[in-house]
């Protein structure tokens, strides 16, 4: 029986064998063209034809629940296969859930009908957390159900940016896109409250690694679906004291688990200083947030650009440049030129969060070059990987 179900896998195209395969490869394309793209239309290049909510609600959608999206579901439902011992989601099936992804897409810049571009946007979050779902109940892995809930959450604030499509209301879409980004955040801090410690501890060598404080995780757990509540509901959209307390105290806890895991050798070993850059942006994407709510003259985009870029891409970068190599059968050494991707990503995120301030529009030009050349470094270095066997012969 094992020798047959070996057979079947090895049957399916490479990158038809697991999702982190074409979504990690579809996710970063989709990165090095939006913000070019992006760009062009923000300096009236384009005219000749305008997506779903105007460029500019393109591009806050689209970043999120397009690129960020992509990388989500290629990650979770790779992981699923480790955290319950069932096989990963693959072949056609896997296909079926590429080809919704990809007509989304199509759908939010092509600007389809309202009732088409509304179903193939939500079926995707949905399918995905229905699939993540149904993989950890046969297990009953209770450990992991809130990743389901903030999946299934993820697509209510696509709902919420969607209905603002439709209503012609600017505000609802950007409210979704904001619930969105920190529904995201709580799961960066779930996720990488998990592999990073983790991670430092087998890439140091180190025999003992860093005890969780369970009260902190849960801390950090409840504070950014909170956020993304306050965010849904609308009081975080204006400056609130109480919203920034509850930002202080997400900014401190994040700082407090970085200093926890710091070693010294890490800033030796770059897809271990990736993963800590980025989420040391998060912790600074609180703190300029809970600023900004105590009345501080700060803007707020700066911020949020903090945790999108910094954090997010940071984050993102460095998890999928691990999670590639080990995945196809490699030893854990970025191949070239993943390095000075790591640097890009950070120096796009100190342009636009910083720069821009002194030098406009030549920061957000840097910053948007930097960003795309970070992900078109990955898709070289990585693209021949995702579309070969693995090189230990193992299927997947």
């Amino acid at each position: 029986m094992q020798v047959l179900e070996r057979r079947k896998a090895m049957a399916i195209p490479p990158l038809l064998r697991l999702a982190f395969r074409p979504f990690f490869l579809a996710g970063c394309l989709l990165a090095v063209l939006a913000i070019p793209l992006w760009l062009a239309a923000f300096s009236g290049s384009v005219s000749n034809w305008t997506p779903a909510g105007g460029w500019l609600g393109w591009h806050r959608h689209e970043l999120l629940f397009g690129f960020g999206l992509a990388i989500i579901a290629g990650f979770l439902l790779t992981a699923v296969q480790t955290w319950s011992g069932r096989p990963g989601l693959s072949g056609k099936p896997l296909a079926a859930l590429a080809l919704l992804w990809l007509c989304a897409r199509v759908a939010w810049l092509a600007n389809l009908p309202w009732p088409l571009l509304a179903a193939l946007e939500l079926a995707f979050p949905l399918a995905v957390a229905f699939l993540m779902g149904l993989t950890l109940w046969k297990v009953r892995q209770k450990r992991n159900y809130p990743i389901v809930v903030v999946l299934l959450l993820l697509a209510a604030a696509d709902g919420l940016s969607l209905c603002g499509l439709l209503e012609g209301h600017e505000g609802w879409q950007r409210q979704g896109v904001l619930t969105g980004i920190w529904l995201v955040a709580a799961m960066m801090g779930l996720i990488g409250g998990r592999v990073i410690p983790f991670f430092t501890q087998r890439g140091l060598g180190r025999v003992d690694g860093v005890a969780p404080w369970p009260w902190l995780d849960w801390l950090l757990l409840v504070g950014s679906p909170l956020v993304a509540l306050l965010y849904a509901v609308g009081p975080a959209l204006n400056p609130n004291v109480w919203v920034g307390l509850l930002f202080a105290v997400l900014a401190a806890g994040h700082l407090v688990r970085l200093v926890r895991w710091h070693d010294r050798a890490l800033w030796r070993v770059p897809l271990l200083w990736s993963l800590h850059l980025a989420y040391g942006w998060l912790a600074l994407a609180c703190l300029g947030m809970a600023l900004w709510h105590f009345g501080v003259p700060l803007n707020p985009s700066l911020a949020v650009h903090c945790l999108t870029i910094g954090a997010m891409g940071g984050l993102v970068l460095a998890m999928i440049a691990r999670v590639s190599l080990g995945h196809t059968g490699r030893a854990l050494e970025p191949p070239s030129g993943m390095t000075l991707a790591f640097i890009l990503l950070n120096l796009a995120c100190l342009s636009r969060v910083v720069l821009i301030n002194f030098f406009p529009l030549p920061a957000l030009w840097l910053a948007g070059l930097c960003w795309a050349l970070a992900f078109a470094l990955y898709a070289w270095r990585y693209g021949p990987m995702l579309l070969r066997t693995r090189v230990d012969g193992h299927p997947g």
